[in-house]
């Protein structure tokens, strides 16, 4: 037996070919029509992945869903391509159909010669729908068929056969459905959390102060910037007068600081009510939980994580569950530093290179975005970082970085999404350990398999207190991505309903 009677082209020839000429064949013998332009065009301006990424670039355009839709698209093709076209084609070579199959008027201009198996086109097609069907379902439904469109082009134009095109889109659709292993999909529901009992019920908003932080930014996680479908990047404290008119609303101006201004509104509140970002946000909980006070949460400013767990999508909702008094308690927790006051926060803590990261992604997200910015801020941070030397609770270890957050976050690897509970009363602690060999490494290789909850270098545990002692130099703490004072004594307290907040039922 001949070594040529063994190659990969011949096993596939052997198979698939009767198929695939008697279906190249019968797309063949389809009349003429408008649509044998139109396919061929299609087909052409999927070359390289062109249509995807204009439909991406439209589709960032908007911040929320889409601009996720979009960015988990990208990541697919990236994955799908390369797979198809530096794993597969060379590995199973295969001829193109024969020209004369198809009729002239279909014919593409340049003829590949690349292997035609499988069909990068349907690769690229497929993952691109289908990553945006998982971060976005309705986007999906409209950008599918297109995919299904551009993947029979190919088929239609003669450029390859059908189970070339079957091949490529099943790889598509498993790059697409990867990508949730590196990347987790949001839950759609909100958190849950104990009902909380008899809320002051403020309909017009008599009792009600608001503060109003008008540089925290659009909102990139829970409306798209919107509430209710006001766009808050006009005027948000008129969008919000009309919703509470008997409401007392504050515009924080530049120069003030958010707690003196929440401090004094809260002397004369019933509740307080906040729009701004995670960090406008957690200064607000703080006042709130001091006082007593239930509180409001309305998602003006960048990230709102919180606003999202707690359930706060939109203005109308939040109005009803104000008018209603309805809400539930939900945990916070403390940090306190060199026994100094302690400093309440919503959604995280961190320690080690995080504070870096902040600050070199803040330079950079302007433009970058934050998701490159926060990439980079990442590898920078690992590659000039010392390992900090702490003991964590009376355990001695060298770590990268630490996070402490605020309740048990999902997934268990190193990107956190969200909290199924809000009430808790548990810290979620992870950090990465600089005492094992070549941890950066192995870090980073666990990353992109997607096994970091498996690697030794990365440790998670939920605790309901922590105590962590810093060996060496004063170090920074960020909270809710806000850098904060330097310190060696850590005291870090999950508390258990300390949070009455308004949520829709």
């Amino acid at each position: 037996m001949s070594g040529r009677q063994n190659r990969p082209d011949d096993i596939l020839c052997a198979v698939v070919n009767p198929i695939d000429v008697a279906l190249a064949r019968r797309s063949a013998q389809l009349p003429p029509s408008r649509a044998d332009d139109a396919l061929r065009e299609l087909s052409h301006a999927a070359n390289h992945g062109i249509l995807w990424f204009a439909i991406a670039g439209l589709l960032a355009s908007r911040r929320g869903p889409t601009r996720r839709a979009a960015l988990r698209g990208v990541a697919a093709i990236t994955l799908a391509s390369t797979t198809a076209n530096a794993v597969a084609k060379p590995v199973f070579p295969r001829r193109r159909p024969a020209a004369e199959l198809i009729p002239v008027r279909r014919r593409v201009t340049r003829w590949p010669r690349s292997s035609s198996f499988p069909s990068g086109h349907a690769a690229s097609a497929f993952a691109f729908g289908t990553a945006v069907a998982v971060e976005s379902p309705a986007v999906g439904a409209a950008v599918l068929p297109l995919a299904a469109a551009v993947a029979y082009s190919r088929v239609h134009t003669g450029v390859h056969w059908p189970t070339d095109v079957l091949a490529g889109a099943g790889l598509g659709i498993g790059a697409g459905l990867a990508t949730r292993r590196w990347w987790p999909v949001r839950p759609d529901e909100p958190a849950a959390a104990r009902p909380a009992a008899a809320l002051p019920r403020l309909p017009d908003g008599a009792g009600l102060a608001v503060l109003v932080n008008p540089s925290a930014g659009p909102d990139s996680s829970v409306s798209g910037g919107r509430i209710g479908g006001a766009d808050l990047d006009g005027d948000p404290a008129a969008t919000i007068r009309a919703a509470w008119p008997a409401a007392t609303v504050h515009v924080l101006a530049d120069g003030e600081d958010a707690g003196t201004v929440l401090r004094g509104l809260a002397r004369r509140a019933t509740a307080l009510a906040v729009a701004g970002g995670d960090g406008t946000v957690a200064a607000a909980a703080s006042v709130a939980a001091e006082r007593d006070l239930p509180l409001t949460v309305i998602p003006a400013g960048t990230l709102n994580h919180f606003a999202r767990d707690i359930g706060a999508g939109d203005l109308a909702g939040m109005r009803a569950a104000v008018a209603g008094g309805e809400g539930a308690l939900v945990s916070l927790a403390t940090v306190q530093v060199d026994g100094d006051h302690p400093r309440w926060f919503v959604n995280t803590a961190s320690l080690g290179g995080y504070p870096d990261m902040v600050r070199i992604r803040e330079k950079l997200e302007g433009r970058l975005g934050k998701w490159a910015a926060a990439g980079i801020a990442l590898a920078r941070v690992l590659r000039r970082a010392q390992p900090l030397v702490v003991e964590l609770d009376g355990q001695r270890r060298a770590v990268w970085l630490l996070f402490v957050g605020n309740g048990s976050y999902v997934p268990k690897g190193f990107a956190p999404v969200a909290r199924s509970r809000l009430d808790a009363g548990l810290l979620d602690v992870r950090y990465l350990r600089a005492d094992v060999p070549l941890s950066r490494s192995r870090f980073l290789g666990s990353v992109l398999l997607g096994t970091l909850h498996r690697s030794r270098t990365y440790v998670q545990r939920d605790v309901a207190d922590l105590e962590v002692r810093v060996h060496g130099e004063p170090v920074r703490i960020a909270t809710d991505g806000e850098v904060g004072g330097a310190g060696r004594r850590f005291r870090f307290v999950a508390r258990t309903g300390a949070l009455a907040a308004y949520r829709p039922k």
